[in-house]
């Protein structure tokens, strides 16, 4: 059950923006907050705020006018196991104990009563992943003239382990490596790991960019597939995009991460003849950035010209310009880790308990 400051820690009042919940899910890490004020008033899951941005609401929009009604909560007479069985149905990181006036007698958490079992996505699929690893790693020299970039190592595995293992946990078995920096010292690497997965590699003769080297998969791939940088990683359930995809009948759909970032200096907007229109005091942007991640549909292989420097964004412009349909699905900041750079790879290190 928790203690006082667990409780403090995953609480949230219903006034607080979906801006301020976000941080706070980035902050303590987790993907689900208690929603109170004196008595319960829901729960609220990222996948809540995920649904809001997509629909546009603003992000200081108070989280009390998107929370669901449906959530699964226990009662002061749930057995446990029955609070475990409810958990392990929904994937809940967390439940609370809600009495009938709204009064919170306990929480649950799933690492207590799940010590070996790992939150698994519900739903689980099967698609092609395509890992684009040539790249030459410019960013993270001097390591990358000895290691290629996928192989760049997190603690005791290398990136591309650890990108195996997201997408493995998906039900994904069937991945492509689009190689060319140092080819042979990753394909030798992941030989000898001996993973249970498929894994094949195609090879650029010349690099061609972060989407040329796909024309080599087009009498391959007939299905949609996901394409991965090989210097991220994104802790978020895939079968969330992918449903997002398929529902909105999209051709692409980029991931993207919603970036903070404070204006030290207090803005001022102005009008005709300059007149003051408002003032605001250090401000905080927000944007949403590529993060690297992207699902596309087969028939895309065949837009992308052959033996071309092509990068994926041209293929987004191209798909855009026709009327196509291009989706994008936000991440917190706090699920998306990269190592693309000095600064992003030591932060990657620090959050994960590595001491550099």
């Amino acid at each position: 059950m928790f203690k006082a400051d667990n409780f403090q820690e995953i609480i949230i009042s219903p006034q607080s923006t979906i801006l301020a919940s976000l941080k706070r899910m980035d902050t303590i890490r987790r993907k689900l907050l208690l929603v109170f004020d004196n008595r319960y008033a829901g729960l609220l899951s990222i996948g809540d705020i995920q649904r809001a941005i997509i629909k546009g609401i603003n992000l200081e929009t108070p989280i009390i006018e998107i929370l669901r009604g449906d959530y699964i909560t226990a009662t002061p007479e749930s057995t446990v196991e029955q609070i475990k069985n409810s958990m392990l149905v929904i994937r809940a990181e967390f439940m609370p104990v809600v009495t009938e006036e709204g009064e919170i007698k306990a929480v649950y958490f799933w690492k207590d009563l799940f010590e070996t079992e790992t939150l698994l996505p519900v739903k689980q699929f099967n698609l092609p992943v395509v890992i684009m690893a040539g790249g030459l790693g410019t960013r993270l020299k001097p390591i990358t003239n000895v290691l290629p970039k996928p192989l760049i190592p997190i603690g005791t595995k290398t990136i591309i382990e650890e990108i195996f293992e997201q997408f493995g946990k998906h039900g994904c078995n069937e991945f492509y490596i689009s190689v060319n920096y140092k080819a042979e010292f990753i394909k030798s690497y992941i030989h000898n790991l001996g993973l249970p997965y498929q894994v094949d590699f195609f090879e650029e003769d010349i690099p061609l960019g972060t989407a040329g080297s796909l024309t080599l998969l087009k009498d391959t791939i007939k299905t949609t597939f996901i394409v991965s940088n090989c210097d991220i990683l994104i802790d978020q359930d895939y079968s969330e995009i992918l449903e997002y995809h398929r529902e909105n009948n999209n051709e692409i759909t980029v991931v993207a991460v919603l970036k903070h970032f404070p204006i030290a200096y207090g803005i001022i907007e102005t009008g005709e003849n300059g007149q003051l229109l408002n003032m605001k005091e250090k401000p905080e942007l927000t944007f949403k950035i590529n993060s690297g991640m992207y699902i596309l549909e087969a028939n895309l292989l065949n837009e992308i010209p052959e033996e071309s420097f092509f990068h994926i964004t041209e293929l987004i412009q191209n798909v855009t310009a026709r009327n196509g349909k291009v989706g994008v699905f936000p991440i917190s900041d706090g699920a998306w880790n990269d190592i693309g750079d000095w600064p992003e790879y030591k932060k990657v290190l620090m959050n994960n308990g590595f001491i550099i």
